[in-house]
């Protein structure tokens, strides 16, 4: 519709705008309510990884993290899971949670706190060891000399931030997992879960800061090799917050569960 129609509109008209921008909303709604419905299955040991991967090709970083080779050919995800030394319960139960976002707490104590603590040991080396070094190399490749001016700011600010989850990831290294392995064994130990739970701290607020500097400011001549990089920023940031998720709504819920049942062991 033209300026000089929009102005000659009949008072009764619907508004063609409004009328477009709520079938927009309802249509994202839509959508919305389509992808729930879709990663609300619950996976068990019986169906294939195959399956796992087609429901939600999302779930490979976790695979990544688990360690888990590929050449799943048919096998059963329990299957799978026993060639690979995994615990098929905390398997299952981390990646229905990734899934559907909800936690089944019947099932909460059966969980193996060990297997939650090897899964975040994994994450740390797949962080620290491949993800972030692929990003940091993208990064590099894509400045070019005509930013060279910040160029090294922005590296500068880049390993800053892997300085700090380096340092985040140190600390549930030497505090956090070992305590729990003393815990599960019944060793005697003064650190609780609670002193994890008060100073967990997320780290992805940088990686944030990082991402909208290189949106709002770094103007590219060939920018496919930094949209390269921003998918792989979005895709980390993704990963840790859903590494922390498990952290926060299963292995401390878990764990607080454990020092309850030592403690009135102990009475």
């Amino acid at each position: 519709m033209t300026r000089r129609a929009a102005l000659h509109q009949p008072r009764n008209t619907p508004d063609v705008h409004a009328t477009l921008h709520t079938a927009l909303v309802l249509t994202e709604n839509a959508l919305s309510s389509n992808m729930s419905i879709k990663n609300a299955k619950t996976f068990n040991g019986s169906e294939t990884v195959i399956e796992l991967i087609r429901h939600d090709y999302n779930i490979l970083p976790i695979l990544s993290r688990f360690n888990i080779p590929l050449g799943f050919e048919s096998k059963r995800i329990d299957c799978v899971c026993r060639e690979n030394d995994i615990d098929p319960q905390a398997f299952l139960f981390i990646v229905n949670f990734i899934l559907n976002g909800t936690i089944d707490s019947d099932l909460l104590p059966a969980i193996s706190p060990i297997a939650i603590v090897e899964f975040l040991q994994n994450s740390h080396d797949y962080f620290l060891k491949y993800k972030f070094p692929h990003i940091r190399q993208n990064l590099t490749s894509a400045l070019e000399e005509t930013h060279n001016d910040i160029n090294p700011a922005i590296i500068a600010f880049f390993d800053s931030y892997l300085e700090e989850v380096k340092k985040h990831f140190a600390y549930e290294e030497k505090k956090v997992f070992p305590y729990i392995r003393a815990l599960v064994s019944g060793e005697p130990t003064s650190y609780n879960i609670n002193v994890f739970k008060k100073h967990h701290d997320e780290v992805g607020e940088k990686l944030t800061e990082l991402k909208n500097i290189i949106l709002q400011f770094y103007t590219t001549s060939q920018p496919n090799k930094m949209y390269d990089v921003l998918v792989d920023l979005y895709n980390a940031e993704e990963d840790l917050e859903s590494h922390s998720e498990i952290e926060n709504h299963i292995l401390i819920p878990l764990i607080a569960q454990k020092e309850i049942t030592r403690d009135n062991t102990l009475q």
